[in-house]
């Protein structure tokens, strides 16, 4: 027998606590108030975040945009909220080209804006410039 005083029941515990939501659909207001490692916490461990946002969403995706694009997640706009994946969850948009308009627009940077405009890319790939990324 060992002598090593290992207790799995907490180790089973914290992995329990880390990994708990993996996978969930997390609903939340991006408003600058939440920590911007929360967010990318969050995808990381496998979540989808769909996010209200309430005021400018290059100034408040910024903080973790590029960590989340650098993960292999992806950022979309889409009708006032920011729609985040983690890796291996890709968000289809081919619904949307039968509602006309803009109704997507994807977050192709880390920084919104990187790229002289929004940072934004719309459907046809075409970066847009109308201050919303």
């Amino acid at each position: 027998m060992s002598d090593w005083d290992l207790d799995l029941r907490d180790a089973e515990a914290k992995m329990d606590e880390a990994f708990a939501a993996a996978g969930d659909v997390v609903l939340g207001v991006l408003d600058g108030t939440t920590d911007p490692e929360e967010w990318v916490r969050s995808v990381d461990y496998g979540n989808t975040l769909v996010l209200s946002i309430d005021g400018d969403l290059n100034e408040l995706a910024a903080p973790f945009a590029r960590d989340v694009k650098d993960m292999d997640g992806e950022l979309i706009h889409f009708r006032g909220f920011l729609v985040v994946t983690p890796p291996g969850v890709s968000i289809d948009t081919d619904r949307l080209s039968d509602s006309g308009g803009d109704a997507e627009e994807r977050i192709e940077s880390g920084d919104p804006g990187e790229n002289g405009g929004s940072g934004a890319v719309d459907d046809a790939g075409d970066e847009t410039d109308d201050g919303e990324a």
